[in-house]
């Protein structure tokens, strides 16, 4: 994956969602200076929600986005909108205490709910569909996802449902799992045609979005901060770091913090209505309960969209169909040889804990990064939170602030070897099952 430094000037890259996108303009990049109550730096989900939020409580709001709305994780990832975090409430539990699981407990399905709000509130159009799966391969898996659900319940979430075999395959067209679970309040969608649809949610309130514009660095020696781009300036009250995996250099002390890891999809040929039906009775999204997972859905105009493996610091393989095409047909036999017209990848970004890192620094700078693979809901969740707390209640946004957080051992030389290490291990044991 390119560094953001290194963005492509125009289009979105070559991806099924690309491909499939609604119409959206092109915005002008920022030339000259601008003030603004609120500068957002990332078109992706955290900056649209934080942006769309603080618009609708009346702030003055300039995005600025190195390259198109949508260009990166938001625009490419599964569109799986999977409930809760990276770590489980239980492993939350026994890490930071009872009071923290409990209170990110309470928050933990509401992205969900912010994005079919959205969807409803300003009629997006992005093709949403409600439920996902969890799939699992051995019985020490089914245990562990009846955990997850007891302690769901505990949260408050009853609309987990544990399936066995035969109650997997009225939703699953496939043989290779032994059970799972289903999540009723879970769902999928376009994410790119999310993302674009909430631009312009943001602009009908009188956002501003400048695309094409990298953030070189923020000037934070004033009380109040000025972001600076190639040919411009915003001077703003506050500054809204939402760069994620892509946010590159230009707040050096939070990318110790946070590693690129990429991910890669493909999408099949058309294989029609008949054949979808089968593979998806329900038209539900589905990922393994491996460590390393396999992610899939049927699209709108009836393909497979298949995901999987990960690379550590962002690397992209040199083959992403020969890649994942083993994966597919795994689960799939009879799709073996199907044509593949799409095949991309992206980063996201993950942190040591794999706990979201959200923060202040000095200079009215805030900042939520590091989803460590669950971005879609907590993105939208991290939006609505630095809202509020740049509205004088940081109590939600502090219940994330104050966990403790760390830099990958090694630094930038050894956290990819270190993290692949340890990945590893995980990954031998999900083929062992122990």
């Amino acid at each position: 994956m390119a560094h953001p430094s290194s963005i492509p000037q125009g289009e979105l890259p070559q991806t099924y969602y690309a491909a499939t996108a609604n119409p959206t303009p092109e915005r002008p990049s920022l030339k000259g200076p601008v003030e603004s109550d609120i500068c957002v730096i990332g078109g992706g989900f955290t900056g649209l929600s934080a942006a769309l939020h603080l618009a609708e409580r009346g702030f003055k709001v300039v995005l600025l986005e190195a390259a198109r709305i949508g260009w990166g994780a938001s625009g490419r990832n599964g569109g799986q909108i999977v409930n809760g975090y990276s770590r489980d409430l239980e492993v939350i539990e026994h890490r930071y205490g009872l009071d923290a699981a409990r209170t990110l407990g309470k928050m933990s399905l509401e992205g969900g709910d912010i994005i079919r709000e959205r969807i409803a509130k300003y009629g997006i159009a992005c093709a949403y569909r409600p439920t996902n799966v969890f799939a699992a391969y051995s019985q020490k898996q089914m245990r562990e996802l009846s955990g997850m659900r007891e302690n769901w319940l505990r949260h408050g979430h009853d609309g987990l449902e544990v399936l066995d075999r035969d109650g997997l395959r009225q939703h699953v067209g496939s043989d290779v799992y032994v059970g799972g679970m289903i999540d009723h309040r879970g769902g999928h969608m376009h994410p790119l045609n999310l993302a674009l649809g909430e631009a312009a949610a943001l602009e009908s309130l009188g956002g501003v979005i400048y695309e094409q514009t990298r953030v070189l660095r923020i000037d934070r020696s004033g009380p109040t901060p000025v972001i600076h781009t190639p040919e411009g300036q915003v001077s703003a009250r506050y500054a809204v770091t939402c760069g994620n995996a892509y946010l590159g250099d230009a707040v050096p002390e939070l990318t110790a913090k946070i590693m690129p890891v990429s991910t890669q999809v493909v999408t099949t040929e058309v294989l029609g209505e008949a054949v979808i039906n089968e593979l998806f009775p329900t038209m539900t999204a589905v990922e393994d309960a491996n460590y390393v997972l396999d992610y899939f859905r049927p699209t709108e105009d009836h393909r497979l969209l298949f995901g999987g493996g990960i690379v550590y610091g962002g690397a992209e393989p040199a083959d992403i169909q020969a890649w994942l095409r083993p994966h597919l047909e795994k689960v799939f036999p009879r799709l073996k040889g199907v044509r593949l017209d799409f095949a991309w990848s992206g980063n996201f970004a993950l942190t040591m804990t794999r706990i979201p890192h959200f923060g202040r620094l000095p200079g009215n700078v805030y900042f939520a990064h590091g989803y460590s693979g669950h971005g879609v809901t907590c993105t939208h969740l991290a939006g609505r939170l630095i809202a509020e707390a740049i509205c004088g209640d940081a109590t939600r946004f502090d219940a994330f602030a104050n966990l403790p957080y760390y830099p990958f051992p090694g630094g930038r030389a050894l956290r990819v070897p270190l993290t692949a290490l340890g990945a590893w291990w995980y990954g031998l044991r999900d083929k062992l099952g122990v």
